[in-house]
């Protein structure tokens, strides 16, 4: 399929690994350039290297803290042509409301909730300037069924879901388009590292970890590609009508009973 995204340009945050890179990497195939930001340099020339090795495509890479107003700020200003842009910073970590600190939910919230929200009031703004734009908020399954045991992730997902809807169902008027994907379990290094440590507590053998996702759909975790092919085509023309709405790439877990 034909996406129609050779010569455009996306500023991907969290853009070094994980599903920012998948995304990136797929972006690239299509003929697309990039800007990748992420707090860790080394990563992020890691990920350039590896792209710019397989595609001839234009790198740029942003190595800055998004937790900062400031920083997510200034990374947005120096990326205003961008035609696409994939809100992907940030992880939340789990805990009840009681275990969760002012401090970790606060840090945790600057960069996942406040990053998002920063990047994209000046990068909506620009876009609907120039009536172009699509813009991809990757959030997760939590926001749309929210557990106590991950309360800081829960409702910071929830909020982002609602930015998502509210500015897609305005975006149309200005000719840009704003959707989400919430991934579930997915295969990610920052994923894996946690399921071989508890492989290696619960079975003594770190290389046993995908025997303890046996009870998610499909017996497995979604693969990196499966979650970020999902993102490439929101970006894409071939999903010119799509806006307003968040699509959960978790196999079906969400709608369970």
């Amino acid at each position: 399929m034909e996406l129609d995204l050779k010569g455009r340009t996306a500023l991907i945050t969290g853009g070094s690994r994980g599903l920012g890179f998948g995304a990136a990497r797929l972006l690239a195939a299509e003929g697309c350039h990039l800007h990748l930001a992420s707090r860790s340099a080394a990563d992020l020339e890691t990920a350039r290297t590896k792209i710019m090795q397989d595609y001839p495509v234009q790198v740029t890479c942003h190595a800055m803290d998004l937790s900062s107003t400031e920083h997510a700020v200034a990374l947005a200003r120096a990326c205003q042509d961008v035609d696409i842009l994939i809100n992907n910073a940030g992880a939340i970590p789990q805990g009840t409301l009681a275990t969760v600190d002012d401090k970790t939910f606060r840090a945790a919230w600057d960069l996942k909730v406040f990053g998002f929200i920063n990047i994209t009031r000046e990068l909506y703004a620009a876009m609907c300037g120039r009536r172009h734009g699509v813009i991809v908020n990757v959030i997760g399954v939590a926001g749309e069924r929210p557990v106590a045991n991950y309360i800081a992730g829960s409702m910071g997902n929830a909020s982002l879901m609602a930015m998502t809807r509210a500015l897609g169902a305005e975006s149309p008027e200005f000719g840009v388009r704003v959707v989400g994907v919430n991934p579930g379990g997915t295969e990610t290094d920052r994923q894996v590292v946690r399921w071989r440590a508890r492989a290696a507590k619960e079975l003594g053998d770190a290389e046993r970890w995908r025997e303890l996702t046996t009870g998610f759909p499909f017996r497995r975790l979604a693969t990196v590609d499966e979650v970020a092919s999902m993102i490439v085509f929101l970006c894409s023309d071939v999903s010119a009508y799509t806006t307003g709405t968040i699509i959960t790439v978790d196999g079906g877990a969400s709608a369970r009973r």
